[in-house]
């Protein structure tokens, strides 16, 4: 018997894994947005579910429900869902899909008896088709019943499991962020800076995409302090002095970036991270 869950946001995320769960089993009951015409799109693009425009007691009747909207929306959905249907949450599963956000953000429907939990798909989402899911990581963490289901989602899709705590998630998520969002800002800042030296910009990603990714390849096969490359990892303070030099003709963040990065690359990658940094800071001295 196929498993009815209702989906409410049906943005980026909450479509892929509408589409991603309809197609490995589960049956798409509602899929509840603010406009019809944003949840009939929503549902055209599932290819499963009834429109609901606005949360009602008639969306919420399957036993699970997905929150998938963003982040600053979840305590008020949470707060929302419970006032219109106390007396029947008791026994529902309920879970949200923010990465920084933990299941305490629907504590509201806890309190009415509904286990509670998070799901979050370790994944970038562009809104073009459906997201590949396959051996994606998903971090969970919430109630044991909450948990169970989305672990049996997971699997469904063959999704990998990364059990968190609660009180994880915010660290969680600000690595995620470092290592998705902030190495594409990284990137493009140094994109921009070949272009500067009258390189085209195709060339320019040619270029450094290739070079971004062997260093990557390296870090997955032999580790981070082997893969580490670079004047600061040979020690090479007057080329990170030139490097400096050259980059204070761009707006102030490239240089302090350039700064703060090697520093971060210090305290996680020397050998002897302090004498590193105090090497780092007579440079930085010498140079006002």
């Amino acid at each position: 018997m196929k498993r009815s869950l209702t989906i409410v946001g049906a943005g980026r995320v909450g479509r892929s894994l509408g589409r991603v769960l309809s197609e490995t089993g589960w049956r798409i009951f509602g899929v509840v947005t603010r406009t019809m015409p944003c949840a009939r799109r929503a549902v055209r693009f599932i290819g499963a579910g009834k429109p609901f425009a606005g949360i009602s007691q008639q969306a919420l009747a399957p036993a699970f429900i997905l929150i998938a909207t963003p982040d600053s929306a979840i305590p008020q959905v949470a707060e929302h869902l419970a006032r219109l249907g106390a007396e029947d949450w008791n026994g529902k599963i309920v879970l949200h899909t923010s990465g920084a956000l933990a299941s305490s953000e629907l504590q509201p429907l806890r309190d009415f008896g509904a286990s509670v939990g998070s799901m979050h798909p370790l994944q970038s989402f562009s809104g073009i088709g459906v997201a590949p899911l396959e051996g994606r990581v998903f971090a969970i963490e919430g109630d044991p019943a909450a948990a169970r289901l989305a672990r049996q989602m997971v699997r469904s899709f063959g999704g990998y499991i990364l059990q968190l705590p609660a009180s994880g998630k915010s660290v969680y998520h600000a690595a995620a962020s470092m290592a998705a969002g902030q190495v594409l800002a990284v990137l493009e800042a140094a994109t921009v800076a070949m272009m500067s030296a009258g390189v085209k910009r195709r060339d320019a990603v040619r270029a450094l995409l290739p070079l971004t990714r062997q260093v990557l390849d390296n870090f997955e096969r032999v580790g981070a302090r082997a893969a580490w490359t670079g004047p600061l990892a040979r020690e090479d303070y007057g080329v990170i002095a030139a490097h400096l030099a050259a980059l204070r003709r761009f707006p102030p963040e490239y240089a302090r970036a350039y700064e703060n990065l090697n520093r971060l690359a210090a305290r996680v990658l020397s050998r002897d991270p302090d004498e590193t940094i105090s090497q780092l800071n007579e440079l930085q001295a010498a140079a006002r």
